[in-house]
């Protein structure tokens, strides 16, 4: 695995963002009234969003920067 580079840690940001923009009105809908059918509706219908939310503090991690040891 190469060592990624601090400038990209804005691709984990960047794709948590856009997941939040598209799945704004479903996360309204269910801070309004939380049923399963809006949880299943969400999720089906938004699945490359949620799977990115879920993904986050792995991706995170892995663009994180890398510490360099001192000798």
């Amino acid at each position: 695995m190469t060592p990624s580079s601090p400038s990209q840690r804005w691709v984990p940001l960047l794709l948590g963002v856009l997941a939040l923009l598209d799945l704004r009105v479903e996360l309204q809908l269910l801070v309004d009234h939380i049923t399963l059918t809006s949880l299943i509706f969400a999720i089906r219908h938004h699945l490359l969003a949620v799977v990115v939310i879920v993904l986050l503090p792995s991706m995170w991690r892995h663009y994180r920067p890398v510490r360099r040891s001192e000798p």
